[in-house]
């Protein structure tokens, strides 16, 4: 799991930025789409650099399906009537489905994607409730079974297939947190291509995350891009110098996996609401994420 420095170097590089007057009625409307969590109530937001998609075109909406009994809730968006649709599964930060992941699954919906968002801690709690990143930890995050994750991912897929969604051609992308959990799915499920932002490779084995994408890289399934921050005080490049070595040595989906490290930009550099947010490799990652998926089959 990860530990509380482990997690707070994930955010050492998210500094105030400064904001016109527009933009900070925009930072109060953005924290009230955020959450009251830990995300809008400590994180600096930088109003003038977000992304925002409206949902004209499309289908977008509240889902939940059950697993093993629990009804897990999650945001889709798709475009409108159109079914046999390609899917991608879209996986949150620490901080939950918020404005920034849902409008994720917007961008890619309006791409003619079917785009889900299973929130991953809803059996744990509600991290858009807490303001503490201590308690956020040891609350929620610490609590997460990967086990969990893969099966409600599995249950995401069986939801699209049942609502428009042609899952012969599905793929993955996340971030930070859900960039972890990318490379973990491509190793077992039913994906054609990952995409995983900032993820973390390498950590402790426990009960509740026995192996990281470093333990799984040589058995994917899926091929993977890797998209990462040269400056990220997180992650640091030996990492993932380790996991180029790994999938190097391992199946053909390991071997096809490829990482673009931005040198300039830190952790978090697609996350549009904060001062970490890179114009130029959010865009340039974007572009190569699409193509990623285009070339491996998922459109």
């Amino acid at each position: 799991m990860l530990r509380d420095d482990d997690m707070k170097s994930d955010f050492d590089s998210l500094l105030p930025g400064r904001s016109t007057e527009q933009g900070a009625s925009r930072r109060t409307a953005l924290k009230t789409a955020l959450g009251v969590g830990y995300a809008a109530a400590t994180l600096p937001i930088m109003a003038q650099t977000v992304v925002s998609t409206p949902a004209d075109g499309l289908r977008v909406g509240a889902l939940d399906y059950e697993v093993a009994g629990f009804r897990v809730p999650g945001y889709y968006a798709a475009p409108a009537g159109k079914t046999g649709v390609p899917v991608i599964l879209v996986i949150q930060e620490i901080f939950g489905v918020h404005e920034y992941i849902r409008d994720t699954c917007r961008r890619l919906a309006k791409l003619g994607y079917l785009a889900i968002a299973p929130e991953m801690f809803a059996r744990q709690g509600d991290p858009q409730k807490v303001t503490e990143m201590a308690r956020l930890q040891a609350e929620i995050v610490s609590k997460v079974p990967d086990a969990q994750v893969m099966a409600d991912l599995d249950g995401a897929l069986k939801w699209a297939a049942a609502n428009g969604g042609d899952v012969s051609r599905a793929g993955i992308t996340g971030f930070c947190w859900g960039g972890r959990i990318t490379w973990l799915y491509a190793a077992q499920g039913p994906v054609k291509a990952g995409v995983a932002w900032y993820g973390r490779l390498v950590g402790q084995a426990s009960e509740l995350t026995p192996r990281h994408p470093v333990d799984v890289a040589a058995n994917l399934k899926a091929p993977v891009l890797g998209l990462y921050g040269g400056a990220d005080t997180g992650i640091p490049l030996d990492t993932v110098d380790k996991m180029k070595s790994s999938l190097a040595a391992g199946s053909a989906a390991a071997k096809a996996s490829q990482f673009v490290v931005y040198p300039e930009a830190g952790h978090a550099f697609h996350a549009d609401y904060r001062p970490s947010y890179r114009k130029d490799a959010a865009e340039d990652g974007w572009k190569r994420a699409l193509e990623w998926f285009k070339t491996h089959g998922v459109v």
